[in-house]
């Protein structure tokens, strides 16, 4: 009998802005300390990209390392997946935008909507896509400007985010018994009211009213929405782990959403993974939203060396929506 064939990560790309924006800078914005900032998130800055340059061109410059990493045309990639809530405009999407710009002439594409799981959602779509035959490269690229759609008025959330992209190559492992091993992903639209932007979609359509009530930023109810992560993105990461036979010693890096810094301790502590093997750069970067998990690997495979064949890697993921979920992967290279 024929093994079924599995996905695994080729290569790892990302883009940051320039520019950072610090707690010391939110001082002078609005009525919060960094103390305040840093006990309760976690976050000491995060990037910004220049106003005006849109999604694709941090997709773009993310998807564009990836491949050079790879050492792969973008002739040869066969669909592009963009994770984001924050596209250049409603239509073409991003991913449309990615493939002209890069020249993966022979690409078809979509933008992928889950908030904060939204990588995690795109990467378990190109495994399927993979595995099943079908297509040999998949490019999958989580990219968000949510400085384009944070209030700065609002303290509450306006420290929260920040804007970068992240890019992965899914390809057929080479060899049997590594690669991206299984996915538990679920999505819950009673967690809708708080977590969601009011305006801007079919319902309630852009005009003078809901642009002076500052309905087109991000609207988010703290506690609820910290309440269910903590809940849901603990029991996924413990789920997926179990289900594959393993504990929480046998994983090598843990890759969590990077919402809260709290939330990510409760995730680990659940799941039986100490802190040290839990990738963190929340303080960096703040909510990236679709990009904080492909940062995180970017940096324990390119800038730090860290993974070696055969360690089990985590990501997990909770966002609006609500939609969580987790992936487990077997990590494979020459």
């Amino acid at each position: 009998m024929k093994t079924p064939r599995k996905a695994y990560i080729k290569s790892v790309g990302r883009f940051l802005p320039e520019r950072r924006l610090t707690n010391k800078d939110f001082e002078k914005m609005v009525d919060t300390t960094d103390e305040w900032i840093v006990t309760r998130t976690g976050i000491r800055e995060r990037r910004i990209l220049e106003p005006g340059l849109g999604n694709s061109y941090m997709a773009t410059r993310a998807a564009k390392e990836c491949l050079e990493r790879a050492g792969v045309a973008p002739e040869t990639v066969d669909a592009i997946i963009v994770a984001t809530v924050t596209p250049d405009m409603f239509f073409p999407s991003t991913a449309c935008l990615v493939q002209r710009d890069i020249g993966a002439k022979k690409a078809w594409g979509f933008d992928l909507s889950a908030g904060c799981s939204g990588f995690v959602f795109g990467l378990a779509t190109a495994a399927q896509f993979v595995e099943s035959g079908r297509y040999e490269r998949v490019l999958v690229i989580g990219s968000d400007v949510m400085s384009t759609i944070i209030d700065y008025t609002d303290r509450n959330t306006c420290v929260l985010f920040g804007d970068a992209a992240g890019a992965v190559l899914v390809e057929t492992c080479p060899e049997e018994g590594f690669g991206i091993l299984d996915f538990i992903l679920h999505c819950d639209g009673s967690g809708e009211p708080y977590l969601h932007m009011k305006a801007g979609g079919s319902r309630k359509p852009a005009s003078i009213e809901t642009v002076q009530n500052r309905e087109h930023y991000v609207y988010q109810e703290g506690r609820p929405v910290f309440k269910v992560a903590v809940s849901e993105m603990a029991a996924v990461t413990e789920a997926i782990i179990r289900k594959n036979g393993l504990q929480g010693e046998d994983v090598a890096f843990l890759l969590p959403h990077q919402a809260n810094l709290r939330i990510i301790q409760a995730c680990a502590e659940r799941a039986g993974i100490p802190m040290e093997k839990v990738v963190v750069n929340i303080d960096r970067y703040g909510n990236t939203t679709a990009a904080t998990i492909p940062l995180c690997l970017y940096e324990i495979i390119n800038e730090e060396k860290r993974v070696k064949k055969g360690d089990y890697l985590v990501m997990s993921a909770f966002g609006a929506g609500f939609t969580w979920g987790s992936i487990l992967i077997k990590w494979w290279e020459q």
